[in-house]
């Protein structure tokens, strides 16, 4: 088993920005990287989390991604938004996108964000769990690069094109669901790979589109669809809304997540927040959410999606997030970045 060590969640927020800093990020979107792989891996969705970090720091040494891009915001109508990325790194646009989208729908019942020229957005339910915290309803779609074929096809077309969806609850944390559309998200894969750990049968084909459990000739290949022709279906629905309907890069126009070369993958994100007062009412609105969500939980053995996250941050917040010797290690020999710019 590999060695790892327990670190307070703060101090490893600290040390993976100061890792991006180093990686010539500047501070505002090294603070929102480290902020979302932490809580990533806290939350068990390791393919999101700390095993991106020397990914990004490749891109952004390279200029594959620009550590030092600002978003630019766009109000296109009432309820529409724009966020031009601008070939950075995703996170600290997606989190200007929750501030920005509630006071919208506030106004309009219904408001979206395109995010174009963006990069990898991690872990999706991080975003929808933001606007449901501000009492919205919330849908997010991202295209990712080509991974996985068509229904019936060859050729890797469509990323992993991951979709979450988010609903605040009275006085408890909010519902959310994310998940890819692939049978399994590539990021999970990565994490093998770097484990030198094979794969379960069914996730994935070799370049040569035979079955593989070998975590590298997977990543070579293509993933297969979840549920079949349905995931394949969801998944070009999810290119139309995160791409074509808002001017990103198709999946099989983007260069990877995972390496540093090529040009930046300019992909999509579609973000779409409702507020309950525009429909049923807020108050009756938690009132239904609320009568489904304690018959899923007073069924024996079912549990709602996401319900294992508050325990996993509790054990964090109480016993740190271990991180494996070697990287931490990594981080720590990095050269300490002061107000990085």
């Amino acid at each position: 088993m590999t060695a790892a060590t327990c670190i307070p969640v703060e101090e490893l927020e600290g040390l993976v920005a100061n890792y991006m800093a180093a990686a010539n990020v500047s501070g505002d979107n090294a603070a929102a990287i480290a902020r979302a792989l932490v809580q990533a891996e806290i939350d068990g969705q390791k393919g999101h989390g700390l095993s991106r970090i020397e990914s990004y720091a490749a891109q952004a040494r390279t200029g594959k991604a620009d550590g030092h891009a600002r978003p630019l915001l766009n109000k296109t109508r009432p309820a529409a938004l724009m966020i031009d990325v601008a070939n950075g790194f995703a996170y600290r646009a997606l989190e200007l996108a929750t501030q920005e989208l509630p006071n919208m729908s506030a106004e309009t019942g219904i408001a979206a964000a395109g995010l174009v020229r963006s990069h990898h957005a991690g872990a999706l339910g991080q975003v929808g769990e933001r606007l449901a915290d501000s009492g919205m309803v919330a849908m997010i779609f991202a295209n990712t690069p080509h991974a996985m074929t068509a229904w019936g096809g060859s050729r890797p077309l469509f990323g992993t094109n991951p979709i979450a969806f988010a609903a605040p609850r009275r006085e408890r944390p909010p519902v959310v669901v994310d998940l890819a559309l692939s049978e399994i998200a590539r990021g999970k894969i990565l994490a093998a790979a770097q484990r030198n750990e094979p794969i379960p049968t069914g996730w994935a084909n070799d370049a040569s589109g035979n079955p593989t459990t070998n975590a590298n000739a997977a990543l070579k290949g293509t993933l297969l669809p979840a549920g079949g022709a349905k995931g394949a279906a969801l998944a070009f629905m999810v290119e139309v809304l995160a791409a074509s309907l808002i001017g990103a890069n198709q999946s099989f126009e983007a260069s990877s997540f995972f390496d540093a070369d090529g040009p930046p993958p300019a992909v999509g994100q579609f973000i779409v927040a409702i507020d309950p007062a525009a429909f049923a009412g807020t108050d009756h609105f938690a009132d239904k959410l609320e009568l489904l969500a304690t018959a899923i939980e007073a069924d024996d053995g079912a549990r709602l999606p996401g319900s294992r996250k508050a325990e996993l941050r509790q054990a964090a917040t109480r016993n740190g997030v271990p991180v494996i010797d070697d990287l931490l290690a990594r981080l720590k020999a990095a050269p300490s970045v002061s107000n990085p710019q």
